[in-house]
């Protein structure tokens, strides 16, 4: 499934949603940047919050696209030991992406939410959407981190998906839905149509339309 773009996707992904969690009061978090117009159709059908929840995919150097890990909000790791043994990526040169990341996390953070606390996520189901899923470090991390506030259910949601990214992802989220998970994956982009990049201030738009 080809999608014509990031709305496109999020409005698919809303009809999957719905039925099941229209009623059940749920909370959305997107992972910003590229997952937030993604999650605003869902947040919109499903009558639900819409907020961020921010997380950095640590980069392999030099193949930043490349994931060997992610950092979430609350001090969460989530580490690819094989692409870290793959690529010969020390601990120490990890640790040095990992705090640049974590300054980064640390601007977005205050540039989209500022001092707004979290909506209330204990006992809720909590609803984590991405723009897709290469090797799912960036929402497990995300995963782990909701998990701290206690929330009754989390799903973790995308468009699209390698089939191994799904697969590890369900081993931490309560359900995984993930619309196509296409046998040659490739890499997210080559889903949508448009994947232009999502700005900083599109993602500030968004968040101020709930």
């Amino acid at each position: 499934m080809i999608y014509r773009n990031r709305v496109d996707a999020g409005e698919k992904l809303a009809e999957a949603l719905a039925d099941k969690y229209k009623d059940a009061h749920p909370v959305v978090l997107a992972l910003p940047r590229g997952g937030v117009p993604v999650a605003a159709p869902v947040a919109k059908r499903l009558d639900a919050p819409l907020d961020v929840f921010v997380v950095r995919k640590l980069g392999v150097p030099g193949h930043e696209e490349y994931a060997m890990g992610a950092i979430a909000t609350g001090g969460v790791h989530v580490l690819n030991e094989g692409v870290m043994r793959q690529m010969g990526i020390s601990e120490q040169e990890m640790l040095r992406v990992a705090e640049r990341e974590q300054e980064e996390m640390k601007r977005r953070e205050k540039a989209y939410r500022g001092d707004r606390p979290y909506p209330g996520l204990e006992g809720r189901t909590v609803i984590i959407v991405d723009d897709g899923l290469a090797t799912g470090a960036t929402i497990r991390a995300a995963v782990l981190g909701v998990r701290a506030y206690n929330p009754a259910r989390i799903v973790a949601a995308a468009p699209v998906g390698s089939r191994e990214a799904c697969s590890a992802l369900g081993r931490v989220a309560d359900e995984v839905v993930c619309l196509s998970t296409p046998a040659n994956f490739g890499g997210v982009g080559a889903w949508y149509d448009d994947f232009s990049q999502t700005s900083d201030d599109e993602v500030r738009d968004l968040l101020q339309m709930e």
